[in-house]
C-alpha cells in the first residue's frame, strides 16, 4: 500500500512535473528512507495512519544521525510535497506535515580576501596577451562584484568604458548596470587593444574573455587561472571563483557604502542576501580589535 502510493507520486513527478532524473532520484532517496523509518520504527503500514508526531520523530531521528539542517530541510520539503499529493489524490483527508517548522540553515560567512591579498592577486606586471587578459578579468571582478558566470558571458558590446560602466545579465536574465573604477577601465582598455585580438585572430567571437585558443572562456578555465595566479601571488587562503565577489561587497561596506547600493550592484533580489556581508565586516572588526587593542 505504501509502495503503491510512492510509485504514483514518482510517476506524477516524472510525467506532470517533468523533473530531471537527478531530482527524481533525490525525492526517491528521501521518501523511501522516510517510509522505511515509519515501517521499522513506528510499525506503520498505511499512509493514513501517519500523524504529525511521527514526522517530528523522523526529523529528530535524522538530527540524531548528524544530518545537516540543509539536508533535513530538503527531506522535509520532499515529505510535504508527497503528503500534499496524497491529499490532492484523496488518499488522505488531511496533511500531517502541516505547520512543521523547517530547520533553519546555518549560513556560513563567505570567505574574503584582505585588501593586501587583493593587491597581491592583482599584481600582474607581465604584458603578454594572456597576462593582459588575466589582469583585466580580475580587476573587473573586483571592481564590479560580478558572478563568474556573468563574467564569462560578457560580450565586448556590454562594456561602456567611456561612460565607465558595464552591462550584465544576472540571474533570471535581469539586466543591471555596474560602475567601473579607473584601474579596471585601464586594464580592460589594455586587454582590448593589445591582448584580445591576438587571441581571437580571425575568429568572430562576441564574448569579451577568451582562452588561449581564442574561444570563449569557460567557468572551469577561469577557475584554473585563478588558482594559478593565487599560488604565484603567495596567497595560502583557499580561493574560490566567488571570492572576489565576496571581497568586493565586504570592502565596499567596510568603507562606508550603503547596503542598498551594494545590493543593486550585486544583483541580489532580496536585501537579506546582501546583509550576510555586514556580518563578515563585524567579524573582521572583532579580529582587528582582538589583534590590535592593548586590552583585548
Amino acid at each position: 500500500m505504501m509502495d503503491h502510493s510512492l510509485d504514483d507520486f514518482f510517476h506524477y513527478l516524472t510525467v506532470e512535473r517533468g523533473l530531471s532524473v537527478n531530482t527524481l532520484q533525490s525525492y526517491k532517496r528521501d521518501l523511501n528512507h522516510y517510509k522505511q523509518f515509519l515501517q521499522d520504527q513506528i510499525h506503520l503500514q498505511r499512509w493514513e495512519n501517519v500523524i504529525r508526531n511521527h514526522i517530528m520523530q523522523y526529523i529528530r531521528f535524522l538530527s540524531d544521525q548528524g544530518k545537516s539542517a540543509s539536508t533535513i530541510a530538503r527531506t522535509l520539503s520532499s515529505i510535504r510535497l508527497f503528503h500534499q499529493f496524497l491529499v490532492r489524490e484523496y488518499q488522505l483527508q488531511q496533511d500531517p506535515s502541516l505547520h512543521i517548522e523547517t530547520p533553519k540553515k546555518q549560513r556560513k560567512l563567505p570567505k574574503v580576501l584582505s585588501s593586501q591579498e587583493v593587491d597581491a592577486l592583482l599584481m600582474i606586471s607581465e604584458k603578454d596577451k594572456l597576462a593582459l587578459r588575466n589582469k583585466a578579468m580580475l580587476e573587473l571582478l573586483y571592481a564590479t562584484g560580478l558572478r563568474v558566470s556573468e563574467l564569462i558571458s560578457l560580450k565586448v558590446s556590454d562594456l561602456h568604458l567611456t561612460m565607465g560602466f558595464v552591462r550584465c545579465l544576472g540571474k533570471g536574465s535581469k539586466e543591471r548596470i555596474v560602475p567601473l573604477g579607473d584601474l579596471a577601465k585601464e586594464s580592460l582598455e589594455e586587454y582590448l587593444s593589445q591582448g584580445r585580438d591576438q587571441l581571437v585572430k580571425e575568429k568572430t567571437i562576441h564574448e569579451l574573455f577568451v582562452n588561449h585558443y581564442g574561444n570563449p572562456l569557460t567557468r572551469q578555465g577561469f577557475w584554473k587561472i585563478l588558482k594559478s595566479i593565487a599560488s604565484e601571488s603567495g596567497i595560502t587562503k583557499e580561493i574560490t571563483p566567488h571570492i572576489l565577489r565576496h571581497s568586493f561587497a565586504t570592502h565596499l561596506l567596510e568603507n562606508g557604502a550603503d547596503l542598498r547600493s551594494v545590493q543593486e550592484m550585486l544583483g541580489h533580489a532580496d536585501i537579506s542576501t546582501t546583509q550576510i556581508y555586514t556580518q563578515v565586516s563585524k567579524a573582521r572588526l572583532k579580529d582587528i580589535y582582538k589583534n590590535y587593542h592593548p586590552r583585548a
